[in-house]
């Protein structure tokens, strides 16, 4: 049984990577804050305060999706180690969406780590990560230097694969209007058009995820691997 867990589902790139997760994987697992509108019948929907996953009673939000006990196999298949687990987090915002860099340094930070330590627990052997393109724990720039000490952070938690993926200038459809990027994306998709540079030419948001689940099911010869953004598109297709 091959299971995916998923936070941060709501987002641009994590509605792309739950429809992927959904055609390769037996069982989806998705965790956050509220539920999402998408059913469908391989996927399991857990809410609750993400700052507290390690508290949660996940065997009871798990049983009582479903009624019926339909999802008492997949429970126990994760409580006897009988499933391959991998967890992929999407989960991120912004400086301006959060309010201020403390909540900010919470979101895409602390929780990204409580819930890559809660899947360890749960036996996740590969976790695979959407970082940013310029991630580096000694920016000067917050946005850069808080993914960085993600992925450092990532890196001591000792998954038997992590990924760490670094998109470019995301293209796609967003909930919220982000002016910068906006104006951003008038002046790079030119670049996506002729094929050129393509580590910082704007990447698709559904290139991203098939990139992430094409490297999750693959044979991974590293422990650790940063992968950009060009070799994002190159895995995409």
């Amino acid at each position: 049984m091959k299971i995916a867990i998923i936070s941060g589902a709501s987002g641009m790139v994590g509605m792309q990577l739950l429809h992927q997760l959904l055609k390769e994987y037996d069982d989806v697992i998705s965790v956050g804050r509220r539920t999402l509108a998408l059913k469908h019948d391989n996927l399991v929907q857990l809410e609750g305060d993400m700052a507290k996953i390690n508290t949660w009673d996940w065997e009871h939000l798990l049983v009582s999706k479903s009624l019926g006990g339909e999802k008492n196999a997949l429970k126990e298949a994760i409580l006897e180690k009988k499933a391959e687990i991998h967890a992929f987090s999407s989960l991120g915002t912004t400086i301006k969406q959060a309010g201020s860099k403390e909540r900010f340094y919470q979101i895409d930070h602390d929780l990204v780590i409580e819930f890559a330590k809660w899947t360890k627990s749960l036996g996740a052997s590969k976790f695979l990560y959407v970082s940013s393109s310029g991630a580096d724990s000694k920016s000067s720039i917050f946005y850069s230097q808080t993914k960085g000490k993600t992925e450092e952070d990532l890196k001591a938690i000792g998954f038997e694969f992590l990924g760490l993926f670094r998109p470019s200038l995301l293209l796609g459809n967003r909930s919220e209007f982000r002016l910068g990027e906006q104006i951003a994306t008038i002046f790079m998709k030119p670049l996506v058009w002729f094929k050129l540079f393509k580590n910082i030419r704007p990447i698709y948001d559904y290139q991203v995820a098939k990139g992430m689940v094409k490297k999750a099911l693959g044979q991974n010869s590293q422990s650790i691997e940063i992968i950009s953004s060009g070799q994002l598109q190159g895995l995409s297709k």
